[in-house]
């Protein structure tokens, strides 16, 4: 099978659907790899690193999309990207197609097969794409809630750790799952006072066994988080509902409660945000004001760490990208439930209960596709 590995057009996105060693997996197991030049440029990978490892190196991303049956990616496909998808084409990504009807018309129009990194599982439970990514997020939320409360970036002047005979910040953490507990982990690390909110007891409960006395947690309800928001000077979202829109945990209304020049970090954006104020932004600007709090909202977070993000990921898509080369995607999904947990669109249908949902689309059966 022909696999392209386009160069990410998204604004200030780094990654790269494949690495180096990832190519000379699927050369060795017998497939042509094709890389648009420069494509690994802003995760420190050269072109010459590729054509080492057996990638033959495409001009343009016409040229890649028209040669190529699989295409790896790291986001989902801007338009233009869209334009060049065509029926024979299995577009590997993450999606985050809940929170984007357009994109999800656009996508079964073109009548390709369309597997979404996010929604494919794992044996013992979990999103075994997404969790990479999540706990990079995760790690990363804190650092950028620093970063925004201080008063040059427009936040309020606070340092995490505090100071000598001068409290912590107060951080809140929304959700408890790989997003969460990653954030809330470093901002301990970093100092914070720090309180933990989750509707799973036990996610709470192994929280509090690994950071211990200097983590504090509630159940999440209304009452709970508008409490606690006033409070917090970085509001962390991390909840996650799988495929499916995120929740929405902070109001509008309780953003009148909160500190002036306090930050929301929405890690939740990709699926549309936990926060009502919340909207899409990019590493080139990536914070706005609502209410005097400032919300940063980015799309692609570990794209501002794109070597570690890209390696991370390749790690757990690596398998899967050659069961698809290897067996073709129909049996490819037959022969593994938890991929085809992924499969969102093929031949113009979709197949994803809470995308279907989230935009009152016609929900089908996916054996009506596997059967072709």
């Amino acid at each position: 099978m022909r696999i392209g590995a386009p160069r990410e057009i998204k604004n200030s996105e780094y990654r790269v659907g494949l690495t180096p060693a990832s190519v000379a997996e699927l050369v060795h197991a017998g497939h042509e790899v094709r890389l648009e030049r420069g494509a690994g440029e802003g995760a420190g990978l050269s072109d010459e690193d590729y054509t080492s490892a057996g990638a033959v190196l495409a001009e343009s991303p016409a040229d890649l999309f028209a040669s190529c049956e699989l295409i790896v990616k790291v986001k989902e496909p801007q338009a233009v990207e869209v334009a060049m998808l065509r029926p024979g084409h299995i577009l590997f990504t993450y999606l985050h197609l809940a929170a984007d009807a357009s994109l999800t018309r656009a996508l079964m129009a073109s009548g390709a097969v369309c597997i979404a990194y996010e929604t494919v599982t794992a044996p013992g439970g979990g999103l075994p794409l997404l969790a990479p990514m999540s706990e990079i997020a995760g790690r990363l939320a804190p650092q950028m809630g620093a970063r925004f409360l201080e008063k040059p970036a427009g936040g309020r002047g606070v340092l995490l750790a505090g100071a000598p005979g001068v409290p912590s910040a107060e951080v809140l953490v929304l959700g408890a799952g790989s997003v969460g507990a990653q954030a809330a982990t470093i901002a301990f690390g970093m100092g914070a006072s720090l309180l933990v909110a989750d509707r799973n007891p036990e996610a709470l409960r192994r929280l509090e066994g690994k950071l211990g006395a200097a983590v504090q947690t509630i159940y999440s309800t209304r009452t709970a988080i508008a409490e606690a928001i006033r409070r917090a000077d970085l509001v962390i979202c991390a909840a996650l509902t799988p495929g499916a829109k995120a929740p929405v945990l902070v109001t509008r209304e309780m953003l009148s409660t909160m500190k002036r020049g306090a930050v929301i970090v929405d890690v939740a954006i990709d699926q549309g945000g936990s926060c009502e104020t919340s909207r899409p932004t990019s590493h080139s600007d990536p914070v706005y004001v609502v209410d005097g709090i400032v919300h940063y909202c980015v799309t692609n977070m570990p794209g501002v760490v794109p070597r570690t993000s890209t390696f991370a990921l390749n790690n757990a898509t690596l398998p899967f990208v050659l069961a698809l080369a290897n067996k073709g995607w129909r049996d490819a999904v037959r022969d593994d439930v938890h991929l085809r947990a992924g499969l969102e669109i093929a031949a113009g249908k979709l197949f994803s209960v809470p995308v279907a949902a989230a935009h009152g689309l016609h929900l089908s059966s996916i054996s009506d596709v596997l059967s072709g």
